[in-house]
């Protein structure tokens, strides 16, 4: 049995004022999707639970000044029908519908997938690929912005101190031209957690690759970034020749796990495969957009 106590406030004031003194007993909830479960494994002691659902200002998706803000209580299903993030960030669009089934995509948020700090949780490679910061407001009112490279710390860890709340995530529009592609692989195609997904941004000057963002989940403790195979892409025109580089570099980066779903050595395996594709997709839809047929 789960003993706590309940409150619904209606803005962050409320919020603040209700945990304040308490905020070691503090238990953000709003779509519920893992609290719940993770709740009933570990019998935990009594707490505080605080309904976020009732703050509006926490699901707001705006643009402004060049800038994506995405509340942290925007759901899987409102992220992937935004045409602000289907516009300016469709790697993140992708990644909300890839998430569970309709029914949780109708509950997820995006401040709670990542707040879960999975290895595998979905929309944090695309937020790492779009080089996004993670906005908070703590008990005592500190705000801070956080990059969320610098997020994670493991598997379901994060930097959050204990009644610090994730308000917004945020992300520069990139810089014209660029590409993205966004690849999740798992066992089926629905309701699966991902074996391996990768995103990628790509800052294109003609066929070259000036710039890439290459991101990865489901093969490190926690999601990562894979500085040395940006790297090796940079400069480069993207041809078989590099991919095939980028893959082998690529191995370098990751340390995959052998767990239920699959074998460190297929995770590997795939995590290249999946890499090669990705920028190779992301390639030609900067060659298109360069030369105005998007």
């Amino acid at each position: 049995m789960i003993e706590a106590e309940y409150v619904a406030p209606s803005n962050l004031g409320e919020l603040f004022k209700s945990i304040e003194g308490r905020a070691e007993r503090v238990k953000f909830v709003a779509g519920c999707t893992n609290v719940l479960p993770d709740l009933r494994a570990q019998n935990p002691a009594p707490m505080l639970l605080v309904d976020l659902t009732g703050i509006e200002d926490l699901r707001r998706i705006e643009e402004n000044n060049g800038v994506i803000s995405i509340g942290s209580l925007a759901t899987m299903t409102e992220l992937a029908a935004s045409e602000i993030i289907r516009t300016h960030g469709p790697i993140l669009a992708s990644a909300a519908r890839a998430l569970g089934n309709p029914l949780t995509r109708n509950r997820a948020t995006i401040g709670g997938n990542i707040a879960d700090a999975s290895p595998a949780a979905d929309t944090a490679p695309p937020l790492l690929a779009l080089e996004a910061t993670i906005h908070t407001e703590g008990a005592s009112h500190a705000k801070r912005e956080i990059p969320v490279e610098e997020f994670f710390i493991g598997p379901n860890q994060t930097v959050l101190n204990q009644g610090e709340l994730i308000t917004r995530i945020t992300f520069p529009i990139p810089k014209d031209p660029s590409a993205s592609s966004h690849i999740k692989f798992g066992l089926r195609n629905a309701m699966a957690i991902s074996v391996v997904s990768v995103a990628v941004v790509l800052e294109m000057q003609g066929n070259l690759c000036h710039r890439a963002r290459i991101a990865l989940g489901s093969v490190a403790p926690k999601p990562i970034r894979a500085y040395l195979t940006e790297k090796e892409l940079e400069g480069r025109k993207i041809t078989e020749e590099v991919l095939e580089s980028c893959a082998e570099v690529v191995k370098k980066e990751i340390s995959p796990i052998t767990d239920i779903r699959a074998s460190a050595q297929y995770r590997e395996h795939v995590t290249g495969v999946l890499l090669k594709r990705a920028l190779w997709q992301a390639a030609r839809e900067g060659e298109n957009s360069t030369n105005g047929n998007i």
